[in-house]
């Protein structure tokens, strides 16, 4: 049987789940039949009418995006198509002969290119916290660190190394290029002559200027200066009565390697004359991806030959071995430049005359040609 309280309580657990469903089964037709408030209505605007296109001009200026001297370079540079050690690698490469001058646009200075931090305690602290400066650190890393190691050897395979070949003739002197200074140890004993700058040696001489970092390269540069090679190159340089020079520079960046060739720094002093001990530098610091990619030095494990005038301008450049007709040509522009070093009376007095550069230079001389 069932008591009176059994009874109640469901008789009140029925009613709840009536009620439960009367309220759900309302609320729910009331929400399918609720009308927009008139706070949610959005006020109806009239069409707008449409902007107007920008112009190719404004579309040209708003993608148009900051390029680097480095980058302008290598892509319309007058060794844009030569290989590097960085970038795409190429399956075929025939060296062609310079069109354009190649060099730093802006002539050199004594101090410039050492590669010794010279900031001050609160430059570097304030470079330290700038973070557009870690950005381009960054980049600059992530582009050695991307750089493939054996990229240098395998572009050996092109013709030797050969990145160019040399011009026909001598590039005009107010549209040449600079080369620039570098800062290394020569082979001098002197104290004052230990550690010097290029600039001061090149101004006022017509310098024969040989960058090589290995035995292989230095092979290279020997077939366009050596005596045995070019004896006539070497006469030329015996009679000018120190006008003409030869200057050779060994760029040995990795620190165990430039210890090396310190330690052995007697062995090259018998090799070289005396005389000439002041012209031969290593340099470990300061080449930078623009040096190179101004002066043409893109292979590290190939020799380059540079004619540079008594004005620091890169009159005529040559790189790996001499090949037909370089050798002499060559010749005649050493002995070119000494004519127009007596034509303007180029002697031991000489007044720099390269203060100033248009900053223009360098579009005027690719229109020129």
């Amino acid at each position: 049987m069932l008591s009176r309280a059994t009874i109640r309580a469901r008789s009140t657990a029925g009613a709840c789940l009536l009620c439960q469903w009367r309220s759900f089964s309302v609320s729910y037709q009331r929400l399918a039949n609720k009308t927009p408030s008139p706070q949610t209505t959005k006020p109806s605007t009239p069409p707008s009418t449409p902007a107007p296109a920008p112009d190719a001009a404004s579309k040209d200026a708003a993608s148009a995006t900051p390029v680097s001297p480095i980058e302008s370079l290598r892509e319309s540079g007058p060794l844009a198509n030569a290989p590097r050690a960085y970038g795409k690698a190429l399956d075929t490469f025939t060296p062609t002969h310079l069109s354009r001058p190649i060099g730093m646009h802006n002539p050199p200075n004594p101090g410039e290119n050492t590669g010794i931090d010279t900031r001050t305690l609160q430059q570097k602290r304030d470079d330290f916290v700038n973070y557009e400066k870690h950005l381009k650190k960054r980049e600059m890393l992530k582009s050695k660190i991307s750089r493939p190691y054996f990229r240098d050897w395998r572009n050996m395979q092109f013709h030797k190394g050969k990145t160019f070949l040399a011009p026909p003739r001598l590039f005009k002197a107010d549209l040449s290029l600079y080369f620039p200074n570098l800062h290394g140890r020569t082979l001098a004993k002197d104290d004052a002559a230990k550690v010097a700058d290029t600039t001061p040696l090149l101004e006022g001489h017509c310098s024969v200027v040989t960058v090589f970092s290995s035995m292989w390269a230095e092979n290279q540069i020997r077939t366009f200066v050596s005596p045995e090679a070019n004896p006539v190159l070497q006469s030329v340089l015996k009679q000018s009565g120190g006008r003409a020079q030869l200057v050779q520079i060994n760029i040995e960046e990795d620190a165990m390697k430039a210890w090396l060739v310190r330690l052995f720094m007697g062995s090259l002093r018998k090799k070289v004359d005396e005389d000439d001990w002041k012209r031969y530098f290593l340099v470990t610091k300061g080449i930078t991806d623009e040096i190179r990619e101004s002066i043409g030095l893109l292979n590290s494990k190939v020799g380059y030959t540079y004619l540079v005038d008594h004005n620091c301008r890169i009159r005529w450049a040559g790189s790996g071995d001499a090949e037909g007709d370089e050798k002499e040509g060559l010749i005649k522009g050493v002995q070119r430049i000494l004519d127009e070093m007596t034509k303007e009376g180029v002697g031991k007095n000489y007044v720099r005359k390269t203060a100033a550069v248009p900053e223009l230079k360098a579009e005027g001389a690719v229109a020129a040609q």
